[in-house]
């Protein structure tokens, strides 16, 4: 398996068939699991081996499946899967920290990321420094001795900030910190950031690894010193787990990720092309447009620009509702990564939460809207924005 490609790995990588020999993963629906002996029972809680489980919330068969398939994809030792994205994210960080302990973050977050690094990290006495993630200066002069994680979206949510994340993790590790990547924007597909420098990656699988819209799922990615040691202990106990139909669920997306996001790529790289210098948006965002101020870098760190794309609509709020209103096959909703494109108004949403000054200071306009593009024929999506764009 070491040989295979990626998109090989996406659909047989860590398989286990029972004594039925079954072709499709089986779904292990189960809370426990039953001991020959008291003795066996003693045993796997000293210490569980690779085969063996205990209890739903410390791990299941599919769920392990979907864990051992993530890790190869990426390349990385171990995973461990998660609830939801959040749980994903939240787990990898408060595992690494304790109070006392800095962290740096990019500003640029998705909201509920911001909240954990704004309000949960320093309830338990964990100090924060926000920093421009493009600027690896500002990484440089908010790095401390004490800092113990640095972490980052690599493409940020919704206005596509693309950050260097080489130059981040050797700031990062000339300090003895973690690199901790949301990779969702990039997908597993377009990027790999443990070979890029990072020490640990999250995806939200709820996004492009379901990509169908069906139900929720996090993984964390890193060495198998980590996921088995810190991060489980944590998960286990905080009960984060992925239940084992959703781990079914993200398998089964796994088969057709990659042939999913580069239709969806290819489309999104289509209209950003077309949608470029229109009379009612003032900014096109799209990672490998030729006016992105990341290109260069994106194109040396993805083999395609992602999913999605954001629009600025120069009426501001009213014309971005009028916009959002008027699409017929574009959908109003705050997810992404789904096989139908759909779209969301950040200041409302996302980002509601944030003053108008933060808002501002992120990028995030009354007139800026964050589309996630699917699977429907590219003029068909055109057509649909064009005619919207006109009223």
């Amino acid at each position: 398996m070491d040989n295979w490609k990626p998109s090989t790995k996406a659909v047989h990588a860590g398989t286990k068939r029972s004594q039925f020999g079954e072709l499709s993963e089986a779904i292990f629906m189960t809370q426990g699991f039953l001991y020959d002996s008291a003795e066996q029972a003693e045993a796997r809680f000293i210490e569980a081996g690779e085969e063996e489980f205990i209890y739903a919330r410390y791990g299941n068969p599919t769920v392990a499946m979907f864990e051992e398939r993530m890790a190869a994809i990426e390349g990385a030792e171990d995973a461990f899967a998660t609830a939801s994205g959040m749980a994903a994210v939240n787990g990898a960080l408060m595992s690494l920290v304790k109070a006392g302990d800095h962290v740096v973050a990019a500003r640029a977050l998705f909201g509920s990321c911001l909240f954990i690094v704004e309000e949960i990290l320093p309830k338990f006495g964990v100090e924060v420094t926000l920093v421009d993630g493009t600027d690896l200066d500002a990484w440089r002069e908010a790095v401390r001795p004490d800092t113990k994680v640095c972490f980052l979206e690599a493409i940020s949510n919704p206005t596509l900030e693309v950050i260097d994340i080489a130059g981040v993790s050797e700031i990062a590790h000339a300090a003895g910190a973690v690199v901790v990547v949301d990779n969702v924007f990039a997908t597993p597909v377009f990027q790999r950031s443990l070979e890029l420098g990072a020490d640990v990656v999250v995806y939200s699988a709820t996004k492009h690894i379901d990509g169908q819209g069906r139900c929720l799922g996090g993984i964390v990615l890193g060495t198998k010193e980590f996921v088995r040691g810190p991060l489980q202990t944590y998960l286990k106990h905080t009960g984060a787990a992925l239940s084992p139909f959703n781990a079914w669920v993200m398998l089964k997306g796994l088969e057709t990720l990659a042939l999913r996001c580069e239709a969806q790529a290819a489309n999104a790289t289509y209209l950003a092309e077309k949608l470029g210098g229109h009379e009612a948006l003032s900014k096109v965002i799209y990672p490998f447009a030729k006016d992105h101020p990341q290109r260069e870098l994106a194109q040396k760190q993805m083999t395609r620009g992602g999913t999605v794309l954001s629009l600025e609509l120069a009426g501001g709020k009213e014309a971005a509702f009028k916009f959002l209103n008027a699409l017929q096959i574009v959908r109003i909703s705050n997810n992404l990564g789904d096989a139908k494109s759909i779209i969301t108004h950040p200041a409302t949403t996302t980002h509601q939460r944030l003053s108008d000054e933060q808002r501002a200071g992120l990028g995030i306009s009354d007139g800026l809207v964050r589309i996630s593009i699917g699977l429907e024929d590219r003029d068909d999506l055109l057509a649909d924005m064009l005619a919207a764009l006109a009223g």
